[in-house]
């Protein structure tokens, strides 16, 4: 897998988590907000568990977009338009900062203080970081087997009801 590649699956999967959290939150804005101390330990757990690293690709990925799709119009820009997704990448990398602080703020608001220490403790633990350095393999490997399942199944399912059809006096 290119370095490319790679970093528009992690923008994927970053947005797929984004969503999801704007999902999530949705009922966020109603709950008062966290105080302080639950803010701070709510980031501390954000970094912990690897959300923060999640968003680092998102705007690398959006800005490559866009550049592509430019690209596609005048293939001609190129030099121009790798410079200024440079400058832009820069410029907006410190946005990421609001999707850090809206998780942090989601933990903060459904959990205790005492409960994000737990949580925190569970990760900086031995097997919290062997579970947090096997989950990207576990995770890649139950999609891929996922997707073959679904593959296969899919298959069996058209067999399944071309025959079922065919009974019908409908070849297909």
């Amino acid at each position: 897998m290119t370095k490319f590649t790679h970093g528009l699956r992690c923008s994927a999967r970053a947005a797929v988590v984004a969503v999801a959290l704007v999902a999530l939150g949705a009922t966020a804005n109603a709950q008062p907000k966290p105080s302080a101390a639950a803010m701070a330990t709510a980031q501390q757990l954000v970094k912990i568990t690897g959300a923060a690293e999640a968003f680092q690709s998102l705007v690398p990925g959006v800005v490559e977009q866009a550049k592509l799709l430019f690209l596609q119009q005048n293939p001609d820009l190129a030099g121009d338009l790798n410079a200024v997704a440079a400058e832009v990448r820069k410029e907006y990398a410190p946005r990421v900062s609001e999707l850090t602080n809206y998780v942090a703020e989601l933990y903060a608001q459904r959990f205790t203080v005492a409960e994000m220490k737990q949580v925190i403790a569970f990760y900086t633990s031995p097997i919290g970081k062997k579970y947090q350095n096997q989950l990207p393999q576990i995770v890649q490997n139950s999609g891929k087997f996922a997707h073959d399942w679904a593959n296969k199944l899919s298959d069996e399912v058209i067999e399944k009801m071309r025959a079922d059809m065919k009974k019908r006096g409908h070849p297909m």
